[in-house]
């Protein structure tokens, strides 16, 4: 498709380019265009010529799904009529967000084009803090009198339906607070002369405005809502959060997490939007940190070593020992951290976690430890025969070291995240880095421990 609109930009068959808008999706439109917007082979002049031909009902639909750099450029070739048309047709939650995305420049131009009751609008959503329920959502919705019958709702839903994002769940109010919900298909499959209060559910689940984003979200996967209300102090409803903001947040804070996962700072910017020096210093911190405490392990090593010196073979385990261990906390903090997610495992279950965790770990720890126990004794009976040390020995003292290391590995893996957890942390930093620093230098402490024992040492 790409390689036929460039060609009919060449032609400059702009009618062509038209017809085939006119048969695609929004969201596939905006890709197309981001397209040419990416490519620097591409004259960026035509992108606004290409936007203008997109029917005015399709436009600001369009518009949303662009990033925002694409939305400024297009913003700064508009003129301010063409600015206010994409303004009255974007939601109100959207327009917000591109404004956040904006330049003080490209703002003051958008809310100067906006009329008043949309400024007020914005200027009502920003003034929530950023994290928020209310800086989410959108007070574009349908609201029913209790006292109506279902076919004046219906009127009013056909009257103002087309300028609200969503007409699949009504709300009920009553002097603004909300006494009830009910669905488009409740009012389709009741009589005309239905009264409203007696068909809509009075049992509303409601979010507080200064609710957490993330908390919002989850209420969507627990409750399968297509909108959720979101409400002030006194139950007056100011808006709602939709499906597509709350799917937008789960993507959002899943990306946070995995970056924080994997000893990184969350980036907002696409990986190519992102200067070489912003990945550098969003991954510089946590490198030192983990550096550093690192050098932990090495004093360890250099304490013990007159036990390597008697039996040197010793040192080869440790990189073994420590990978095991690592990987055993990187496995349970996954877990954990997964759990705590999606409401899964709450901070009281915390005695419950480490003990499950426990009975896990010496499972797993048994398992390991008799398998390269086995290999070990195997290995420097039958083929290295030449050691400094009994390989009965040997292998009892690693056995021994990984369920050790593997047993307090999964416990830090689950017991850091709900701690974490308990300071109001993100659980996301006590992921697989800053677990396995801490258990290589603790399973390195029990090997050397445990050696020191075993050949009197």
């Amino acid at each position: 498709m790409y390689n036929t609109v460039l060609q009919l930009i060449e032609q400059r068959n702009l009618k062509a380019i038209k017809i085939i808008f006119e048969n695609m999706n929004e969201a596939d439109i905006a890709d197309l265009l981001q397209q040419f917007h990416d490519e620097t082979d591409v004259d960026q002049k035509d992108l606004p010529l290409l936007f203008r031909l997109l029917p005015k009902d399709v436009a600001a639909d369009v518009f949303a799904y662009m990033d925002s750099d694409m939305q400024e450029m297009l913003i700064n070739s508009f003129t301010d009529r063409e600015l206010q048309q994409v303004i009255d047709d974007l939601f109100i939650d959207d327009t917000v967000d591109i404004i956040e995305e904006m330049p003080a420049n490209v703002v003051s131009r958008i809310l100067k084009n906006a009329d008043m009751e949309t400024r007020k609008q914005i200027n009502q959503i920003l003034k929530y803090p950023k994290d928020s329920a209310g800086s989410i959502m959108t007070t574009e919705y349908v609201y029913l009198n209790k006292d109506m019958t279902v076919n004046e709702a219906l009127k009013k839903i056909r009257q103002l339906g087309m300028v609200k994002e969503t007409v699949y769940t009504l709300y009920v109010t009553e002097n603004r607070k909300l006494i009830g919900v009910l669905s488009v298909l409740d009012i389709l499959t009741s009589d005309d002369d239905d009264v409203i209060e007696d068909i809509m559910d009075t049992n509303v689940i409601t979010v507080d405005t200064h609710e957490d984003r993330e908390l919002v979200a989850a209420q969507f996967s627990k409750y399968d809502f297509l909108a959720l209300p979101v409400v002030d102090k006194e139950n007056r409803i100011v808006g709602i959060v939709t499906f597509d903001d709350a799917m937008d947040v789960m993507q959002e804070e899943n990306t946070e997490d995995f970056s924080r996962m994997a000893a990184m700072a969350p980036i907002e910017d696409p990986y190519f939007k992102t200067s070489v020096f912003a990945h550098a210093r969003n991954r510089i911190l946590w490198l030192l940190v983990l550096m550093l405490s690192a050098t932990i392990t090495g004093s360890i090593i250099t304490r013990y070593e007159a036990a390597f010196a008697a039996v040197p073979l010793l040192v080869s385990f440790i990189p073994m020992l420590t990978g095991t261990g690592g990987n055993c906390g990187s496995q349970t903090s996954t877990m954990i951290i997964r759990g705590m997610s999606l409401g899964e495992i709450r901070l009281k279950d915390f005695f419950k976690v480490v003990f499950k965790e426990f009975r896990i770990s010496l499972i797993v720890s048994i398992i390991l430890a008799v398998v390269n126990g086995i290999r070990i004794y195997v290995t420097y009976t039958y083929f290295y025969t030449d050691i400094s040390a009994e390989p009965i020995k040997l292998s009892i003292t690693v056995s021994l070291a990984i369920i050790a290391t593997v047993i307090m590995s999964k416990l830090i893996g689950c017991m850091l995240p709900m701690l974490a957890k308990r300071l109001h942390l993100d659980p996301a930093i006590m992921a697989a880095p800053l677990i396995t620093t801490i258990v290589d230098t603790c399973s390195t402490l029990v090997f050397f421990n445990i050696a020191m024992q075993m050949f009197n040492l």
